[in-house]
């Protein structure tokens, strides 16, 4: 079950990064979740680095979705980062 609510919240978060950042990806659906789920990874690890919280009080918190959009985010732009430039060398 924690897979399959990992791929869902994944997708949300996903998805709502990409439409926060503006811009073009050549993301596909699966890209879309990958992005999420490594957005969930880096807002999850901030948030126990900043408030010192884990997964003790469930895994599924609204607190959680928000770091997680946040998370993805980040990942999105460090993704164009790296992307944009190996795009300018072709």
């Amino acid at each position: 079950m924690f897979i399959i609510t990992f791929i869902i919240v994944g997708l949300i978060a996903g998805a709502l990064a990409r439409l926060l950042v503006p811009g073009r990806d050549r993301l596909g659906i699966g890209g879309t979740i990958l992005l999420g789920m490594i957005g969930s990874l880096i807002g999850g690890f901030l948030g126990y680095v900043i408030f010192h919280k884990d997964s003790g009080n469930g895994m599924l918190q609204t607190s959680g979705l928000i770091g997680s959009v946040i998370g993805a985010v980040v990942a999105l732009l460090i993704y164009r980062r790296v992307g944009g430039r190996r795009s300018l060398r072709t």
